[in-house]
């Protein structure tokens, strides 16, 4: 159904996307640096599943509907990037209460977990950097006349999310090993946590004027 050809053709596209840092990455490390590692990966494993529910829609024609319509895909991303301003203002106003909550630890309630995760899926599911690559170049990488087209898409697909699944979790790592020596300082812990917020709120307004203008 899908030759190896066709898997590894894509699957080197595929590593040279993931590899230049968009907004998953630095929304891991903004994450990693003020919440610490643990929540950094449920945000690269919520990121993934947003990536990949970008997959299914591409398999099942909801992408060739984005690629058409540039209302579908500005409300896409528009979602995405308020929501992540929004992430970026909740950051700020808590930046003083970091160190609190280093100290006593971070607490993996179900609820929170759930709410990690949700955080991580939304950011992948509007990703307009994922979703132009899967809406039009995915499609380039299937044998049409071989039939079975949503089944090769979601296979090919999925190569995107476990490469951002493998590459984001390093970045989370690392960027968690560096909030051990913020955390030595409630100040450097203060300012961190700005940077971040405003970081993220950075995002959000890139993501606002990235992509299709027609």
């Amino acid at each position: 159904m899908v030759s190896a050809g066709q898997l590894a053709a894509f699957a080197a596209l595929t590593f040279v996307m993931v590899v230049v840092p968009g907004p998953s990455v630095l929304f891991t490390v903004s994450r990693a640096l003020t919440v610490g590692r643990r929540d950094a990966l449920l945000t690269v494993a919520g990121n993934a599943a947003g990536v990949y529910t970008q997959v299914v829609a591409v398999a099942f024609g909801l992408g060739a509907l984005i690629s058409r319509s540039a209302e579908v895909f500005t409300v896409i991303k528009l979602v995405g990037a308020a929501y992540l301003c929004y992430l970026g203002i909740q950051a700020l106003r808590h930046r003083r209460s970091l160190s609190a909550v280093f100290e006593a630890g971070v607490k993996g309630g179900r609820v929170r977990t759930l709410r990690v995760v949700r955080d991580g899926f939304i950011v992948g599911v509007a990703n307009p950097k994922s979703i132009v690559f899967l809406a039009a170049i995915l499609p380039q990488f299937v044998h049409y006349e071989s039939g079975a087209v949503a089944a090769q898409i979601l296979l090919l697909g999925i190569l995107l999310p476990v490469t951002a699944l493998v590459t984001d979790s390093m970045w989370a790592l690392l960027a968690g090993t560096a909030r051990d020596w913020f955390a030595r300082s409630p100040r450097r812990l203060e300012v961190i946590g700005g940077a971040s917020g405003l970081t993220m709120i950075g995002l959000g307004a890139t993501l606002a004027f990235t992509g299709r203008k027609d």
